[in-house]
């Protein structure tokens, strides 16, 4: 992985702007990090719309993944206005849909075991954060 040395805005999914939320789809909030030439320069909380927003949320479709469901994709798209100006998503989990999803957008989207929002995004920008897919559902 290489050390990012550039102007980046990066989203973690968060319930409490301090904790990586472990599943996308459930998360509150995104802390948005402001990041310049690899040092964190401002943090700002967004609301996130999810499964508390959303009135129908079927868990998989017909071939039993999760988030490719033809109403998760406009639930995606909703989502992704929130974060157009980001580069990265870092999430605890995901279903495989949202990932591909974001990722289609040209996000770079990591799913972590990481706990702390701040250190996840210290550890992305130094080139040090795996992308857990075994994380994904």
């Amino acid at each position: 992985m290489t050390k990012i040395n550039k102007k980046i805005k990066v989203a973690v999914v968060t319930d409490d702007g301090k904790t990586v939320s472990q599943h996308f789809g459930r998360a509150r909030y995104f802390a948005i990090f402001e990041v310049d030439d690899g040092d964190i320069i401002n943090k700002e909380i967004r609301n996130k719309a999810g499964h508390h927003t959303f009135v129908k949320h079927d868990r998989f479709d017909n071939s039993g993944l999760h988030g490719y469901e033809l109403h998760s994709q406009s639930k995606h798209n909703a989502i992704a206005q929130e974060i157009k100006d980001c580069n990265a998503l870092i999430a605890g989990g995901m279903g495989y849909g949202a990932y591909e999803f974001f990722k289609s957008l040209g996000i770079d989207v990591i799913a972590t075991d990481v706990p702390y929002a701040e250190e996840a995004v210290r550890r992305y920008v130094r080139g040090e954060l795996i992308d857990l897919r075994e994380r994904l559902d």
